[in-house]
């Protein structure tokens, strides 16, 4: 059956060709050693050292440091990622905590409610996320348990991804048997075509200088109505919203760890799916995904879940989901360097626009806006 399905996927989806092939190498050989994360780590140790909120956060572990048996002197940097959001990784001698993770959220921006009220939904559909330990709200800091340093982008490879992304599989399905209505915010129509709108917003106009026509307005915006209109159309289960390699930690129980969950909406089945499979941070060739995306399938019907009773028709929204996600991606990325002064994802670009292009050409009716993805390519006049 799956060999079916790849045969019948080859004749009718254009590979992307050597463009895709090049960026796959690029991002896979990028976190083999990823001396990226170290330096990372680093700038970010010597840009606290100046901040005002590691003050009020040491003076907030101070009053836990006998409890939680904390050494305040390990205190570093874990991570940051593409919010205001940051976290810091301590030692403790507790026994069951050797490490702990520290969120600094600032509360004018980053309010710690959604990310509690998700953790704790995917805690009790057992999925492993973060256990809130300590909380304080007014300034914004959570103490959590470590899920470890092994993100799936550091672990990934042509021999660990099948056991890997069985793993997320599984969790994946486990997060949406859990779904229910009225519980997290709907992914509606007014969000998805905010979303799109970031692309013509901040990837066109703003980071590239293009004075769309009129025509190609027209364009994008009949583009935008088809895409919306597949993704309304697709059965509705809890969405993750960032379920890819840099938010999965490899662990040794439960894998996988799950972290950056607090945007989680009531959306697209195939949302996550498009996350993780076409991931903007590293590329796998179409018929590995294809069987991956076929478990998935297979996987969640066996399970009740409301999938598609023909796989031709999950593909298809699995990538209609995905081409809505990558957009939204080039101006979230394109936003991030031009508002926010963060130029590390603009690297990640090239990736995220040969998958964009690619899907759009595979679908007749959106042939027009793959003509004006590809106009954007750094090789074209």
């Amino acid at each position: 059956m799956h060999l079916l399905y790849l045969l019948i996927a080859a004749a009718l989806v254009p590979q992307p060709g050597a463009r895709l092939g090049v960026a796959k190498e690029k991002h896979l050989s990028r976190h083999e050693g990823d001396n990226e994360s170290y330096i990372l780590t680093a700038l970010l140790y010597e840009s606290i050292m100046t901040d005002p909120r590691l003050d009020t956060l040491r003076n907030w572990l101070n009053g836990l440091e006998a409890s939680w048996q904390l050494d305040l002197s390990t205190l570093a940097p874990a991570s940051a990622d593409a919010s205001f959001r940051r976290y810091f990784r301590i030692a403790s001698k507790n026994p069951d905590f050797p490490t702990l993770i520290v969120m600094d959220a600032p509360p004018q921006h980053e309010p710690l409610n959604a990310f509690i009220h998700v953790d704790l939904l995917l805690e009790n559909a057992s999925l492993n996320v973060p256990k809130i330990l300590e909380k304080n709200l007014p300034e914004g800091f959570l103490l959590l348990n470590d899920l470890g340093t092994k993100t799936y982008l550091g672990e990934l490879n042509s021999e660990s991804a099948d056991h890997l992304y069985q793993d997320a599989t599984h969790a994946l399905v486990t997060m949406q048997l859990a779904s229910k209505p009225d519980v997290l915010p709907n992914y509606d129509e007014t969000l998805l075509q905010r979303e799109l709108d970031l692309f013509p917003e901040w990837y066109l106009k703003k980071h590239l200088h293009i004075e769309l026509t009129e025509l190609q307005k027209l364009q994008i915006k009949q583009a935008f109505e088809l895409i919306i209109q597949n993704n309304l159309a697709q059965a509705k289960v809890f969405v993750h919203r960032d379920y890819h390699s840099r938010n999965l930690m490899v662990t040794e129980k439960n894998n996988p760890g799950v972290i950056d969950f607090q945007d989680a909406v009531y959306g697209p089945i195939t949302y996550d799916a498009s996350s993780l499979w076409r991931d903007a941070y590293i590329a796998w060739p179409e018929e590995r995904v294809i069987d991956w995306l076929i478990k998935f399938w297979e996987e969640g019907r066996q399970a009740g879940l409301p999938m598609p009773s023909d796989f031709g028709q999950f593909y298809r929204d699995f990538e209609w989901m995905g081409l809505q996600r990558h957009l939204k991606i080039l101006g979230i990325f394109a936003r991030l360097f031009h508002r926010d002064g963060k130029d590390s994802y603009l690297k990640d670009i090239p990736l995220v626009l040969e998958y964009a292009i690619a899907t759009a050409n595979r679908y007749i009716e959106l042939k027009p806006l793959a003509r004006i993805l590809e106009s954007t390519r750094p090789d074209q006049d």
